[in-house]
């Protein structure tokens, strides 16, 4: 008899198999991961990161490859002209399909196709990854925090917290090391850049008067997956894709549909970027 996790694995890698089937079925079309989300039943919001944790690339990525790949199958078998080539894999000019086969092979789409060196072979593919990060799930109170909203890319919400801080600071809210919290309500790989929302937060133990641009609201109770993230904010990228695609299905749980958050642990303008901590919060079924 399957036990809770292995189901949930079973479940996770069917759904999977179902997105990849339908990107090689559809290699040719355009693909929103919106759509992909939806054949998978995966929210759209954690869709991307689940992909990345399970498939080890991007969508974006992924969908590149395969193209590149059935190119290099058509270089070797067929006398098709390589700028026709590029065309069908969805390249604008040749010489953007030459730079990007040659990055991915080692070699230009020519000497390639002289060389017939290359064997591509279909492979099942592997989903499950050893675990290196380590991860638990709790119940969460609720969190009452003020917050500044940021509209844009996450790395430019500097103002946000200048914002926050200096509204802060004179009512003795910075005082006794107090809790910032990031609210990530998009997801960049789907939201446009400059349509992406986050909110810089500060909790607080009760409600407060504020006016524009600060505002206050709870983070809810729930159930929640943490880890903690060791380096660089640019890096946080990689904890979700493992967080999402192997500890959770791995351990049997699904994402619920609703923004992660994040805990800055140490203050990011006085610690070298290696030894910043983070706190990555996501909700959890």
């Amino acid at each position: 008899m399957r036990t809770p996790k292995e189901t949930t694995k079973q479940d996770y890698a069917r759904r999977m198999d179902l997105v990849l089937k339908h990107i090689h079925d559809h290699i040719d079309d355009s693909m929103a991961l919106e759509e992909l989300a939806e054949i998978a039943c995966f929210s759209a919001y954690h869709f991307h990161r689940i992909f990345s944790g399970m498939v080890g690339e991007s969508v974006k990525s992924y969908i590149r490859r395969i193209r590149l790949e059935r190119a290099a199958v058509m270089l070797k078998h067929n006398d098709t002209s390589v700028t026709d080539i590029a065309f069908d894999a969805g390249f604008e000019t040749h010489e953007s399909f030459t730079r990007a086969f040659s990055s991915m092979f080692g070699i230009s789409p020519l000497g390639y196709r002289k060389a017939h060196n290359v064997r591509l072979d279909q492979q099942q593919p592997t989903y499950w990854k050893e675990i290196t990060m380590e991860a638990k799930v709790i119940e969460m109170e609720a969190v009452h925090v003020a917050y500044v909203r940021h509209t844009g890319p996450y790395e430019e919400c500097h103002p946000a917290w200048e914002t926050l801080c200096n509204w802060a600071g004179p009512k003795g809210l910075l005082a006794n090391t107090p809790r910032f919290i990031g609210i990530c309500h998009d997801e960049p790989e789907i939201t446009p850049p400059d349509k992406i929302r986050y909110d810089a937060c500060v909790q607080v133990n009760e409600e407060l008067e504020t006016e524009s641009p600060v505002g206050t609201k709870t983070i809810p109770a729930g159930r929640y997956a943490t880890t903690l993230h060791k380096g660089p904010y640019t890096k946080l990228a990689a904890t979700y894709e493992q967080l999402c695609g192997q500890w959770l299905p791995q351990n049997g749980y699904e994402l619920e549909a609703k923004p992660s958050f994040e805990v800055y642990l140490n203050d990011c303008t006085i610690t070298p970027e290696e030894d910043l901590l983070t706190e990555v919060y996501i909700p959890v079924k």
